[in-house]
C-alpha cells in the first residue's frame, strides 16, 4: 500500500532500531512524560519480536528505506476478554496530514477483525488532538476509565471501538 511514495508494510527485524528511534523522537516532540508512557517501554527496541506472536501485528510506514512511523494490534494486556489494543501509533511530521493515519487505521482495524477480536481499545493523551480526531472519525468512543493494565499510567484518555 503506497501513498505519496510512503508504504505501509509489516515490520521486519531490521526495522527495530529505526522505529524505536522514530517513536522516541515523536514522544519528545510532543513533550510526553518519559515514565508511564510508551517512551519507557523496554519493548520499543524489539517491536518485531514482540509482535511476532499469535493474533498480533505491527506495521511500519516506510519511504526510501527510512521508517516514519507505525502502529500495531495486539491482545489488550492484563484483560480477560476478546479485546485488542491499538498500540504505538506514531508518525513523524513528514508522514502527517496526508491521509496515512486513516490508511493505517483501516489496515489495523481490518487485521483486528481478521484475528477475531470483538473490540479495539486505545490509550492516548489530551494534547494528541489530531490523533483523537482520527480515532473518533473511525468510531472510537471515549471511556470513563482504563481497561486492562498497559503500564501507561500517564495516558489519561481511553477509547473503545466495536469491531
Amino acid at each position: 500500500m503506497t501513498h505519496n511514495n510512503f508504504k505501509i508494510r509489516e515490520i521486519q527485524v531490521e526495522d527495530n532500531p529505526k522505529i524505536a528511534k522514530a517513536i522516541r523522537e515523536i514522544l519528545v516532540e510532543f513533550g510526553v512524560p518519559k515514565v508511564g508512557t510508551a517512551y519507557a517501554d523496554t519493548i520499543l527496541d524489539t517491536l518485531y519480536e514482540v509482535y511476532n506472536t499469535n493474533k498480533a501485528i505491527y506495521y511500519v510506514i516506510e519511504k526510501d528505506g527510512i521508517i516514519y512511523g507505525g502502529a500495531g494490534i495486539k491482545q489488550l494486556d492484563n484483560y480477560n476478554g476478546n479485546v485488542c489494543e491499538l498500540q504505538k501509533m506514531y508518525f513523524l511530521p513528514e508522514a502527517r496530514g496526508i491521509g496515512l493515519g486513516s490508511k493505517m487505521m483501516v489496515t489495523c482495524l481490518q487485521k483486528a477483525k481478521e484475528f477475531g477480536f470483538e473490540q479495539c481499545y486505545l490509550e492516548t493523551l489530551p494534547y494528541m488532538e489530531d490523533a483523537r480526531k482520527l480515532y473518533k472519525k473511525v468510531g472510537f468512543k471515549d471511556l470513563d476509565s482504563r481497561m486492562g493494565d498497559t503500564g501507561h499510567y500517564s495516558c489519561n484518555l481511553w477509547m473503545l471501538k466495536d469491531l
